[in-house]
């Protein structure tokens, strides 16, 4: 038994180091590794079937959604200048070029001028906000209708983007933080008014089937942003808007929570107060 246990460790050990080795990985959270490769040694019948399905399925929670690959170092440099000119209007630009790079964050693009301010008339004196699964959508900030006072603590799987999410609130004088995180594993505890979980539970129940609820249920704030797209990644319908609602509604068909539906063209929201 103990013979077993110990080969199952030293198995998932080499699976995570193997999977850090791709340049493709080698940024993703080593717990978000570990928590699928466990689950893909569990099924395949060898080390080599395994890995490959680890780098499969982080692929599809993922790697898909970014279109081209980020100069993070380029970007930096660019907004640092903006912000050094003073150029709000230069600023916001590059933010919206580097957004284009990430499918969630180019179709929200699309509906900037009326997203967050609808979202925000909603939810009233916001202090904090918790954003899960984030990718780039802290480069929204600039278009927020909030406080320059508001903390900001954002949380993803990739390490070369939470540094370079860092690095912009640091630019654009954010209060808060962005941490690398595995949430279908550890919640972040931290007390906000309002959480985004902006197309992420698709994406976090290729994890693990129904952590969705589990997310929503332990996020610790007042307000939940929570939305699905309504395209597939090839521009297609597929009949996802009334697909996602219905898989939203048996979601949280036990809780006590008031939920308002907000449907813009390229994103279905729903609001929920806790």
């Amino acid at each position: 038994m103990e013979e077993n246990l110990a080969n199952e460790k030293d198995q998932l050990g080499q699976l995570v180091s193997s999977v850090l080795k791709s340049p493709k990985y080698r940024n993703v959270s080593g717990d978000l590794i570990r928590n699928i490769g466990a689950n893909q040694l569990s099924k395949r019948q060898s080390l080599k079937a395994a890995v490959k399905a680890t780098k499969d399925k982080l692929h599809q929670i993922g790697g898909a959604y970014f279109l081209k690959k980020p100069n993070y170092d380029l970007w930096l440099k660019k907004l640092e200048e903006a912000r050094n000119l003073g150029d709000e209007r230069l600023f916001h630009e590059e933010c919206a070029e580097m957004m284009s790079y990430h499918y969630s964050t180019r179709e929200r693009l699309k509906i900037i001028d009326q997203f967050y301010t609808s979202i925000f008339s909603f939810i009233p004196h916001v202090k904090s906000i918790v954003d899960i699964a984030c990718g780039f959508n802290p480069l929204f900030i600039p278009w927020m209708p909030i406080s320059s006072q508001v903390k900001y603590y954002a949380y993803d799987v990739y390490k070369d983007l939470i540094d370079f999410i860092n690095d912009f609130m640091v630019i654009f004088d954010v209060q808060g933080c962005a941490e690398v995180r595995d949430v279908t594993q550890d919640i972040p505890e931290v007390s906000a008014d309002v959480a985004f979980v902006l197309n992420a539970i698709p994406c976090l129940e290729q994890i693990e089937k129904w952590v969705g609820l589990k997310v929503l249920e332990s996020i610790n704030s007042n307000f939940l942003v929570v939305s699905f797209p309504v395209k597939s990644l090839c521009g297609r319908e597929k009949n996802m808007r009334t697909y996602y609602e219905a898989a939203f509604k048996k979601l949280t068909r036990e809780k006590n929570w008031a939920i308002r539906k907000l449907e813009f063209r390229t994103e279905l929201v729903f609001l929920i107060t806790k």
